[in-house]
């Protein structure tokens, strides 16, 4: 694991630590279903990145944001939650999914306990990020089946080829099952969480490790051309965040991409 992904690990186990009991009173919020076809975009909301610095527009708020994503034609709206280097909360997720109730809103945050994953069902999300690097085989597995107990998806973070066998090592017939309904989604983030870089080529490079399932392609990706490329090779769905939160027109944008990517999958 990074030194990023070190410090995130132990800031999260702390806030894990402090998250309240949760009953099944707490989980009242319906959960929207994940409905994906052609190419399919999951825009993020985040107020701050540690690579690009401030992304907050001052002319919008968090609702008119998510309001543009749907209206573009959105698949899901990741929210970052992390606090300390993302500057997120979950009471920006709670916002964002009371502003779009028909859009499925996901948690994005550095997850380490399964009660994260209730505290995102209680806030109304309907999917989590699980990033495998940080998650030993057991936890992994105890997080994924939470996920599945609450009917949230899952999208399945990998940055290299040991996080796609760790993942396959431990697949169960649920999770084949998760990957045909496009439940569990597998990523490939392109970003190094040790020196913050974007390296665009693992994308193909990991490509052929991919299981038979929705395969995202996550960070760096800012153009419609981008979304043509990881079309090409075999990506069905982007994870896009900086490039809209600074986008004049982020409605535009990702219908842009979604278009591009289809005629790149027909391709």
């Amino acid at each position: 694991m990074s030194d990023f992904l070190k410090q995130m690990a132990a800031s999260s186990a702390e806030r894990a630590a402090a998250a309240r009991t949760f009953g099944s009173a707490d989980f009242d919020r319906p959960v929207v279903a994940l409905e994906l076809g052609g190419f399919d975009v999951i825009a993020e909301i985040k107020q701050r990145s540690p690579a690009e610095g401030e992304l907050h527009l001052a002319d919008r708020d968090l609702a008119t944001q998510a309001g543009l994503y749907a209206g573009g034609g959105a698949a899901a709206i990741s929210v970052l939650t992390e606090p300390s280097r993302f500057d997120g909360s979950l009471e920006h997720l709670t916002e964002v999914v009371e502003a779009i109730p028909g859009t499925p809103v996901m948690r994005k945050d550095f997850l380490v306990e399964p009660v994260q994953i209730l505290e995102a069902r209680a806030a109304g999300a309907s999917g989590v990020l699980l990033i495998v690097a940080m998650l030993d085989d057991a936890k992994l597995r105890a997080m994924l089946d939470c996920a599945y107990e609450h009917e949230l998806f899952v999208l399945l973070e990998a940055f290299d080829e040991r996080d796609l066998e760790r993942a396959a090592e431990i697949q169960t017939d649920a999770d084949r099952q998760h990957m045909q309904s496009c439940q569990l989604l597998v990523g490939v983030n392109t970003r190094n969480l040790r020196t913050l870089e974007v390296d665009p080529g693992r994308l193909q490079r990991l490509a052929n490790f991919l299981p038979d399932a929705t395969r995202v392609a996550e960070s760096g990706l800012h153009t419609a051309d981008d979304a043509a490329r990881v079309a090409g090779y075999g990506y069905t769905m982007a994870l896009v965040g900086t490039a809209l939160m600074r986008s004049d027109d982020p409605a535009a944008l990702i219908a842009d991409m979604k278009r591009a990517g289809a005629m790149g999958l027909a391709a």
